[in-house]
Order: structure tokens, then sequence, then C-alpha cells
């Protein structure tokens, strides 16, 4: 008899002991999935702060975005006479440019494509194609390294792109990177810099054709709004073509 209490006995421990080690592993099957979940949402939140902050940048109208004109620290619109109109390179031919960077010379005879109105320096076209779509009196937004290394300022540069997204000629307009690559630096403390090929308010004289700069220190709606009003698309040597 009493050795089958003693037996009852064991059986009883060793049944706790796997009802324990059952709990225990339930327990951290909990923990590892509960760990597992809080990292995927971690992992998602991280990945949509960028989108995120990229639509609170891209809300409003477009004078609205970025910096306000008083405080985008620009410097006065730079007028120079143009040269190139026309003059088309053999694609891949390499062109040296003396401005930083260029609002006119020779070019690709093919543009980048108008639906595109953002690049970063991993998909940017070479500048060759980007100058003949000066040369259609495009708009282009110029960034640098400082703007590209600040995830607020960069974000405003696309809100800025984005509010050209449209399939209208006064929708030529394009914000690209420039690299030490490509040439010299900007003006000192200025990180972007608008540019144009302006037809000089006579499109049948070449002689007239001028390139247009205006440099700043922060991006600014405001300033590209007063800056595609004064040098619209219509203003180019090639204001038709797309």
């Amino acid at each position: 008899m009493a050795k089958s209490n003693k037996d009852r006995d064991r059986r009883a421990v060793v049944e706790q002991m796997r009802r324990d080690q059952k709990r225990s592993e339930r327990r951290r099957t909990i923990v590892i999935i509960s760990a597992c979940v809080v990292v995927a949402l971690v992992i998602i939140g991280l990945a949509a702060v960028p989108l995120i902050k990229q639509n609170m940048a891209a809300s409003g109208p477009l004078a609205d975005l970025g910096v306000s004109e008083s405080k985008a620290g620009c410097q006065e619109v730079v007028k120079k006479k143009a040269t190139g109109n026309q003059e088309h390179k053999p694609i891949g031919t390499p062109i040296t440019y003396d401005d930083a960077p260029p609002a006119f010379g020779a070019h690709w005879p093919t543009p980048a494509p108008f639906e595109r109105k953002f690049y970063t320096a991993d998909d940017r076209p070479e500048v060759e194609y980007l100058v003949h779509n000066l040369e259609h009196g495009y708009n282009l937004l110029w960034y640098d390294d400082t703007i590209t290394k600040d995830s607020d300022k960069l974000a405003a540069v696309k809100a800025i792109a984005s509010k050209f997204e449209g399939t209208e000629l006064t929708d030529k307009f394009i914000a690209v990177p420039w690299t030490s690559k490509d040439g010299k630096a900007f003006p000192k403390g200025t990180h972007v810099a608008l540019t144009h090929w302006s037809a000089g308010g006579d499109p049948s004289d070449v002689s007239k054709q001028q390139g247009i700069w205006q440099y700043c220190a922060d991006p600014s709606g405001e300033v590209v709004t007063q800056f595609t009003k004064d040098y619209p698309y219509t203003d180019s040597p090639e204001p038709q073509a797309m």
C-alpha cells in the first residue's frame, strides 16, 4: 500500500513538472511572438516616417512649401548671355560647362523625360540631357549635397517638385541634384540653384538669349513661385517642345 502511494505521488510530481514545463514554453513562445510583433511594428513605423514626412511637407500650396522667401537666403538673380541654341552633340559626348550649374550651352539631342519631376544622385539624367530641357523652357531646381543630407530640406525639395506633376506645358519643372562630380560648388552659403534659359524677349533673335540663375541657401516654394512667374516656359528658345 505504501509503495502504491509513493508511485502515485511520484507520478503526480512528474505530471506537475510536465504542466509547469508546458506553461513555461507557452510563456516563452508568447514573449518571442510579442517581441517579433514589436520589432515588425518598429520596422514598419521607421519605413513610414519618410512617407509621412513627405506627405506633411507637400501639403498646402506651392508658395507655402519650404521656407519663406525672406528666410531662403537668396542672392540676386544673375543673367548672362546664352550660347548653344540647337547645338546638339552626339549622346555620350562629354560637354564641359563653365557655370555651376549650367543655364544654357551645347547639349545632347534628347531631353530628360517630361514625366519625372524629381531625381536623386542615383537616378539623375546626365547634365547634357538636362540642358536640353532648359532650351525647351524648363525651370530646373538644383540642390547640392548639403540638402541631400538634410531630410527635412530634401522633403521640401520633393514637395516643391510634386506641385509640377502634371501634363501641361506650365509643368516644365525638374528638381535635380548637383554633385561634386558635375563641377564646382555653388556660391558660398548657398545650396539651391534655380536656372532658366531665357529667349530674352524675342525668340526670333538668338543673340538676345540669356542664362538665368538664382542661388539660395534653402529651398523655398515662395521663391520658386516667383521665379517660374518671372521666367515661364514661354520665355525660352523652344517653348512648345516637350
